[in-house]
Parts: C-alpha cells; sequence; structure tokens
C-alpha cells in the first residue's frame, strides 16, 4: 500500500510521524484490503504492525468528521491498549478532522456515554465497558459501519465477547475487522453469522 493511494491528511500523518514509507508486510496485505470494505481477519504475531494498520485503514475509510454519531467502533483487550490505539489514530491522523474517544473499564459510564453523545467518529472501548454501554442505550448505532476487533482472540475469551454479535446484528451494514496473534474457535461464529466472504490474511514477518 503506497502513500499516494492513501487520502493526503493521512499520507502527511504518517509522514510527519517518522513512519517508514514502506509498509511493513501485514500493513501492505491489510490496508488496501480494509480500504475495499472487505471483511477480514487478519493474523500475525505481536510486532508485526497489526495494530497500525488498522488505524491507517480505519481513518482512511471514514476520511473525515461526519455528523455527530460514531461510524466506527475499535474494541480492543484493556484500557492501556485502547489508549495506545487512540494516540496513535490522533498522531497518524493529525491533519484530518476525525474525532476519537475512549470508554473504558472503571471510568464514569455517565460521563462516557455523554462524551459519546457530544459527537465523534470513532469509538475505542473495551468489551466490557462497551457491554455497559449498550446497555443503557450508551452508544447511537445508526451511523456505525466500521466493526474492527484488536487482539480479537483475547477479546473473544472474555465474558464479553457476545457484545461483538450484538453490535453486527445491531447495525444494518458494517465492514467487520478481527485482528489476532492467533485464531480463537469462536471466531467460527462471527464468520458464519456476522461476516460476508471474509478475507483471510496472514503474516509471520516481524
Amino acid at each position: 500500500m503506497k502513500l499516494k493511494k492513501l487520502i493526503p491528511e493521512l499520507a502527511s500523518g504518517i509522514i510527519d510521524a517518522g513512519f517508514d514509507k514502506e509498509p511493513k508486510q501485514i500493513q501492505s496485505l491489510v490496508i488496501p484490503k480494509i480500504k475495499s470494505g472487505a471483511d477480514i481477519f487478519m493474523i500475525s504475531p505481536d510486532g508485526t504492525g497489526k495494530t497500525t494498520a488498522l488505524v491507517i485503514g480505519t481513518i482512511q475509510q471514514l476520511k473525515e468528521e461526519f455528523e455527530e454519531a460514531p461510524r466506527a467502533i475499535i474494541v480492543t483487550s484493556t484500557k492501556e491498549k485502547a489508549f495506545e490505539i487512540e494516540e496513535t489514530i490522533k498522531l497518524l491522523g493529525k491533519n484530518t478532522s476525525l474525532r476519537s474517544f475512549v470508554a473504558f473499564d472503571q471510568g464514569i459510564l455517565q460521563y462516557q456515554k455523554d462524551e459519546i453523545y457530544d459527537g465523534l467518529d470513532i469509538l475505542v472501548c473495551t468489551p466490557k465497558r462497551l457491554t455497559e454501554l449498550v446497555n443503557v442505550n450508551g452508544v447511537p448505532m445508526t451511523k456505525i459501519n466500521l466493526i474492527v476487533v484488536d487482539d480479537a482472540d483475547e477479546v473473544m475469551s472474555t465474558p464479553y465477547h457476545s457484545i461483538i454479535h450484538r453490535i453486527g446484528d445491531g447495525v444494518k451494514k458494517a465492514q467487520i475487522v478481527f485482528s489476532s496473534n492467533k485464531w480463537h474457535q469462536r471466531f467460527d461464529t462471527v464468520e458464519e453469522n456476522l461476516m460476508k466472504n471474509p478475507v483471510f490474511i496472514e503474516s509471520e514477518e516481524e
């Protein structure tokens, strides 16, 4: 995936951040598929650039601020990982108008709900907190068109894994991207019930 194929605001953000102009193998494979709108399973070890690929793909898909309801939900395993993802969104997307927010366990639920309804494009959250927010109608679903699950093997191992199905079933049409170090048996149900002709991408490159 060459920088010239990305929106200019994202390409300039990548350059400003000092990222390599030539993407890692998993990024060159995944980013064009996210851009195409395909449902994806991405399986690759730690350190291969999966999370950066997800962020670049998300920014490329959304492009700019639009209305108030979130259009992308990124679910990840921990509060710390959620803030790392948002930091990357802000770094690479600094030249865009995209708005992001992190909702995490132990945070004040009402505050997080209010922030979401104030308007954003990308909601980054843990599965437990996403479940709690959905239970109190804290996440508008009307505009969601991209559901991303990072550390998907860990997310799908939690007691709150069913929120992915709940979100997927609750939106009219959404692209679904799973990123994982390894295959998890619960991915089979996701593939069968939520995805449409998913693309499987694997890389061992460090």
